[in-house]
């Protein structure tokens, strides 16, 4: 499709007819996408953008033009690539996880394991934990506190929140004995207060890394304990793949194959990067859940879920991932990424902590290391600095100061390099501007409040490029009230 509008004609279009339905990205200065090749995206003039966010891309457009030329139909006619491809995606996962249901998105897929969870044994209660973010639909919606807590929505007596486990800014951290044991003793006394009041647990449901809420990476242990406790109860493990799975953590194909052979999940949830942004979702099941939900006389039927497009599709996902060896690469890149970034972290006062495996990394910015303060104005900075060094990274977490990085599984020991070099400039200016030792100045705005010295600021609105544009909008990458204009806004004369 050629360019029907220039970027301003384009963002009035948008905010006249999409409105405040789905926030940009940088929307001070957002970036209009006109094209993408591998890890990289490029603007309407033709501008490269090293993109270090979307955990959504893998090659698939010939397979897609292939089939669709053939054949899209639902899946209640036989058709080869539906099986295939429910074959190929348990040979990845254990043994028991054999039932494959297919949707059309994350959301979806979730939504659906709430429905299998709790036609299994007829209990009705959801632990989730904090900051978790699980879909958009009502009834994920009703189990994410990452979003629930945001909003005027209270929380459903039929939804528990357990402490996130984060050994860094948690409850429980490095320095505990035992802190999977202690996280997971909170979810066993979720489940006795339950029950005490009468209620029964359906699920415990996690992503097996939690994304939105900080890149948090569970302590060993943990989800074993918990699985423990839930079985107990009579409730099953529901493991969110969403953000997660497909080789990301390069070590192993799904993210809780990482904790342990023992461990497995009665239900997994799978999208994202399982289509190359082509809408396709799964949940796998054991076949002993299948049939509790089959029993029911509750059909599952989705027009669109597993048609012979989106299973050619997700075939030649899995394809690109082998004989391109991705998750060897995720592996590969993401270690070396990891030790850049150590490196980054014994030099750069603002980083408080590097935690992630594979490519899915998190860097927490703190303003003070004892306290674990929250530099949550200064990440908003920085996201916008690097996108002036046309490198793409957001910030999220409950305090919205954890730097995200999940590029595309291609991404390469150069885009590494050239995103910590980058990284590193822009933090050591902003270090050097925040040691003056002159009057504060007092961003007022929370949760984004922050001191920064005068003459820091001054540094920073010097340093900022003359490429932004202003905008009367009200977010930054739909994060934090102004923080961005406060900190670098250029000086007018």
């Amino acid at each position: 499709m050629c360019e029907l509008y220039s970027k301003r004609d384009t963002l009035a279009l948008r905010k006249k007819h999409i409105g405040p339905s789905c926030k940009v990205f940088f929307a001070s200065d957002p970036i209009k996408i006109v094209r993408a090749q591998r890890q990289y995206m490029f603007d309407e003039n033709g501008e490269q953008y090293l993109d270090c966010i979307n955990n959504v891309a893998h090659g698939v457009v010939k397979a897609a033009l292939k089939q669709m030329e053939l054949l899209n139909t639902n899946s209640r006619f036989l058709h080869d690539n539906i099986v295939e491809y429910a074959k190929r995606l348990s040979a990845t996962l254990p043994e028991k996880l054999s039932v494959c249901y297919f949707t059309n998105s994350g959301s979806e897929a979730n939504d659906l394991a709430l429905r299998l969870a709790r036609q299994f044994r007829g209990h009705q209660d959801v632990i989730t934990l904090d900051h978790a973010y699980h879909g958009h639909l009502s009834s994920l919606i009703e189990i994410s506190p990452y979003k629930f807590q945001k909003g005027k929505d209270v929380k459903k007596e039929f939804v528990h929140v357990a402490p996130t486990p984060d050994t860094y800014r948690g409850k429980y951290r490095e320095d505990h004995a035992d802190p999977a044991s202690a996280y997971a003793d909170e979810v066993k006394k979720i489940i006795e207060d339950a029950h005490n009041s009468g209620r029964k647990i359906a699920a415990f449901i996690a992503e097996s890394m939690q994304s939105c809420g900080g890149q948090i990476i569970p302590p060993a242990g943990y989800f074993q304990k918990v699985a423990e406790y839930v079985h107990g109860a009579g409730g099953v493990f529901i493991a969110d793949e969403v953000q997660v799975g497909f080789g990301r953590v390069g070590k192993h194909f799904w993210s809780f194959q990482m904790y342990g052979e023992d461990f497995v999940p009665d239900i997994v949830t799978m999208g994202k990067p399982m289509g190359n942004g082509h809408p396709v979702a799964c949940v796998v099941t054991t076949k002993e859940i299948a049939e509790a939900f089959s029993s029911s006389g509750m059909e599952y039927f989705n027009t669109y879920g597993g048609n012979p497009v989106s299973c050619a599709v997700g075939l030649a996902v899995l394809d690109i991932i082998e004989n391109e060896d991705l998750q060897g690469n995720a592996k590969r890149v993401g270690n070396y990424l990891t030790e850049l970034l150590k490196k980054q972290k014994a030099k750069h006062t603002l980083i408080g902590d590097i935690r992630g495996i594979g490519l899915f990394i998190g860097i927490d910015l703190v303003k003070d290391h004892l306290k674990r303060t929250p530099a949550t104005a200064e990440a908003q900075h920085i996201i916008y600095k690097m996108k002036e060094k046309r490198v793409l990274l957001s910030a999220d977490g409950p305090h919205r100061n954890v730097l995200k990085i999940k590029p595309p599984m291609c991404f390469t020991e150069e885009d590494a390099k050239f995103m910590v070099d980058q990284l590193d400039r822009i933090l050591t200016v902003l270090e050097e501007a925040m040691g003056t030792k002159t009057e504060s100045v007092t961003l007022e705005n929370t949760p984004c409040k922050t001191k920064m010295l005068k003459e820091a600021h001054i540094e920073l609105l010097r340093d900022s490029t003359t490429d932004s544009k202003e905008n009367p909008s009200r977010k930054r990458n739909g994060m934090c009230t102004d923080t961005h204009s406060l900190l670098s806004k250029r000086l007018k004369t």
